[in-house]
This record gives structure tokens, C-alpha cells and sequence, in this order.
């Protein structure tokens, strides 16, 4: 059987083994997350590592007499093994909830529904993938991380929910190098990412990066700190976009006096007109679902045409502030986060960025990026990879790097001149302890007056 089918089976067991010496008045709530990854490391265009992961993690909720008890387990495999040392924690849990106080911000646990999602993949057998990676890149200096494999996010529970959420996909992605005139280092820096593999999608973005290394070859101009128009490409656009999720559009961190976007929230200040972002499962980027199996809205606004429409709400926070929740799930210590954002596209063709920037800056990527001043929703950032002065319409040197410290409400606001029509997918690329299931879909932008400080 494929390690999917596998995986169901041992979801199946261990959560009837679990369901089933519950007492009365009690409740449990089973997160699953597994996968099964290849990741291949290539460095100067040949293979230099090659590995396999399989994991499958359990978080557990127990809820009893008013109190909640978290742990998390990884799962063997076996299926008496794990039910039975599922079975030992809960009456773990019995006993600390003993002596625990009565959890003021309970949300019991129900029954919030089925789903059962599937995407497949399309690739070629692993070894004649590889060779058309490396003949494609043949000649370049290319280095870069493939993932591939399929990925399961489940949630079931002792009232009868039951969601499985299953994600076959693969990513690469790469940079390729370069020295310039002046000796110096230079890279490209790209994505490639899909369910089916096209062998001419990946040849023309390696194409596109060949043509930006033969830029990077001329010597880099230096640009004193000041403002300039600039470019934000796709890439550089989703950095930003992601400090969205850093307390920013949560209900419970706006609460505490902890969002960046407090004077959105409060209507002392406002967005462009052309911004507009949203939660979007329909990309298929993650689960409909959270943690808790409670279903978000398939498409929810957050921001629409500069305007504040909603803040993400969990459950708890939902209770704790008398609200209605919408689903939301918390990211980590950030509180609530979008887990499939997307920003509407503009009205300017891609072919015409460098014709309507003009003079400015092409920036192709960001990194890193953080606050350096929430409460007038400022962050600060480096440029990195493949960026150019460009002058009457014209790429005309790379620059050296620049930090910048600019508000979101001048990029996505006063200073915001245009979205291109395109936008462009991004699936999260992070593989701390297990590959992420998260993403975002943006388009380029133009802004003025960009700030940068050194």
C-alpha cells in the first residue's frame, strides 16, 4: 500500500482505539500531519545530496470537567504500538486535569463536519526527472533544494468530524550564480512549483534567469539612501505580504495592542484603493480546515479596495471576546495567520513593467524582512538577488544591496502606483521539522517614493 493509504489506515485505528475508552463527559480532538518527502540538494548543477523523510505527528486535545490537556506524538507506524501509547496519554491526561483549573476560554469540542480532498501528482519517474533538471541547467552554476511528496492534513474527533485534507506536490527551488566585473559574487534566485511537471515551464524560467545572470555580469551600481519608484517583483511582494501574518490581520493580537495594522483596524488610516486581500482555499494551498476541524470560509475578505473587512478569529478568541469566529487558525506565536493569501492583480501588463517604472529600481527579492515599528506598521528589510537600476525603461546595472524601512501604508497605500495583471503562485517553501502547507498567490507592484536608509 502507498504511504497515503497507510496513513489512513493507522488515522482510522488509532482514533477508534482512542474514541473508545473515553468516559463520559469527555471529549478528544486527533490533528494529523504526515508526509513523505524526497528532497534532492544540487550544487554546480550535479546531485550532491539526496534523502527521504516519512513522519506522521499527532497532536491530541483532551477536554474533561472544564480543562483542556495538548500533547503532541510521533507516530510510529504500528498500529497496536501507537493506539496503545495513545491510550497511556489520555489517562495522562485524566490525572493532570485533575488538578488544573477549570479552563475559563474552553471551546468544546463538536462536531464540525467531513471533507476529504485529494490532489494528485504528475511527474516522471524520479531518475528521468533529475536527468532533465540537470540537462536543463546545463552550464550554469545552479544550486537549489527539490521536495517532492505528498503531504496529509487530517482532523477527526470523538463527536464525528472527520476532514482529510491530501496534497501531492513538488517545489524547486534555486538560485544560479555568477561573478561580475568586479569580482563579486551574484545570484538568481527563483521558484519553480506545481502538482504536474512541465519540463518547457522550467526551461523558460531557467532562461529567464540565464538572461538576469548576464545582467549581473556588469558591475554594480552603488545607490545612496533616499527614495526611489520601484518594482517589487512577484517574490519581493510575497516577503511582504507575509508579515501580514505576524499579528497583523489577527483579531486576538489587535486586542492585546500587538497588531501592525492598528490604525487600519481603528479607521485612522487606510490602504489604496487598488489593494485587495484575501483568504483563499480555492488555491489549494492548505486545508479548508484548522486544527480543530472547524471550517473557514472558502473565500474571505480581509482588506477589499483599501478598505478593512475582517480580522482572522479563532475559536478561543472568538470566546473570549464574545465575537463569531471565522475559522481562523493560530500560526505559531504570531496568533492568527493567513494561511492562503492572495492579493488581486492590477491593470499593468508584466510586459510593460520596466516601460512604465521608467527610472527606479527593480527588485526581484527581499529578505530579511521584520518590524522595526508596528503601531505605524513599518518594516524594515535588505534587497538580495537579482536587482537592477534601471533607467527610461532599461535594466542598466545591478545595484549593490540596500536596506529599506518603509510603511504598509505607503506600499500598499499612498504610495502604491500599480498591480500587474499577472500573479503568481507561491507555495511555502519552509521545512522546519516538516514541509509546510501554506502559500500565497500576489502580482508585481509599483511603488513610489520607496524609502531606503542605507
Amino acid at each position: 500500500m502507498s504511504f497515503i493509504e497507510t496513513t489512513r489506515m493507522l488515522f482510522d485505528h488509532v482514533s477508534h482505539a482512542s474514541f473508545s475508552v473515553l468516559k463520559p463527559g469527555e471529549a478528544l480532538n486527533l490533528d494529523l500531519y504526515a508526509e513523505e518527502q524526497t528532497y534532492i540538494r544540487f550544487n554546480r548543477a550535479q546531485i550532491r545530496q539526496a534523502t527521504a523523510v516519512a513522519q506522521r505527528n499527532l497532536g491530541v486535545t483532551f477536554q474533561g470537567d472544564g480543562r483542556t490537556i495538548q500533547f503532541a506524538v510521533d507516530l510510529t507506524g504500528s498500529l497496536e504500538q501507537d493506539a496503545a501509547f495513545v491510550r497511556s496519554l489520555l489517562e495522562r491526561a485524566r490525572a493532570e486535569a485533575s488538578v488544573l483549573p477549570e479552563d475559563p476560554f474552553l471551546v468544546p469540542i463538536k462536531n464540525n463536519g467531513s471533507s476529504d480532498i485529494q490532489y494528485q501528482a504528475d511527474h516522471p519517474f524520479e531518475s528521468d526527472w533529475i536527468k532533465q533538471i540537470i540537462s536543463a541547467v546545463e552550464g550554469v552554476d545552479f544550486a537549489g533544494l527539490l521536495s517532492k511528496g505528498p503531504q496529509i492534513k487530517a482532523v477527526r474527533n470523538s463527536a464525528g468530524q472527520d476532514h482529510w485534507f491530501c496534497s501531492d506536490s513538488f517545489f524547486i527551488d534555486y538560485s544560479l550564480y555568477t561573478v561580475n566585473a568586479s569580482g563579486e559574487n551574484k545570484a538568481v534566485k527563483d521558484l519553480y512549483a506545481d502538482r504536474a511537471w512541465s519540463l518547457e515551464h522550467f526551461c523558460k524560467a531557467i532562461g529567464h534567469g540565464k538572461n538576469q545572470l548576464e545582467l549581473l555580469k556588469r558591475s554594480a551600481r552603488r545607490l545612496s539612501a533616499g527614495e526611489y519608484r520601484v518594482y517589487l517583483a512577484p517574490a519581493a511582494l510575497e516577503s511582504i505580504v507575509g508579515i501580514f501574518s505576524w499579528g497583523a490581520v489577527s483579531y486576538d493580537a489587535w486586542k492585546k495592542g500587538q497588531s501592525g495594522l492598528q490604525k487600519l483596524i481603528e479607521g485612522n488610516a487606510f490602504f489604496s484603493e487598488k489593494f485587495s486581500l484575501q483568504e483563499n482555499f480555492r488555491l489549494g494551498l492548505a486545508p479548508q480546515f484548522n486544527s480543530l476541524g472547524e471550517l473557514a470560509p472558502m473565500e474571505l475578505p480581509i482588506i477589499q479596495q483599501g478598505q478593512l473587512k475582517n480580522l482572522l478569529v479563532n475559536s478561543r478568541t472568538a470566546k473570549e471576546f464574545k465575537i463569531p469566529s471565522n475559522g481562523a487558525d493560530n500560526v505559531g506565536w504570531k496568533g492568527e495567520g493567513l494561511r492562503s493569501a492572495e492579493v488581486n492583480g492590477g491593470d499593468l501588463p508584466e510586459a510593460k513593467v520596466l516601460q512604465h517604472l521608467d527610472n527606479g529600481i527593480y527588485l526581484s527579492n527581499l529578505h530579511y524582512l521584520n518590524w522595526s515599528d508596528p503601531q505605524t506598521a513599518r518594516l524594515t528589510g535588505m534587497t538580495r538577488y537579482a536587482c537592477f537600476w534601471v533607467d527610461h525603461g532599461e535594466i542598466v546595472a545591478p545595484i549593490h544591496d540596500l536596506r529599506f524601512d518603509e510603511s504598509l501604508y505607503r506600499i500598499f497605500g499612498s504610495c502604491l502606483d500599480a498591480l500587474t495583471a499577472e500573479t503568481r503562485l507561491f507555495p511555502s517553501t519552509e521545512t522546519y521539522q516538516r514541509r509546510d502547507l501554506s502559500g500565497c498567490k500576489v502580482p508585481g507592484a509599483i511603488v513610489d517614493n520607496f524609502r531606503f536608509t542605507l
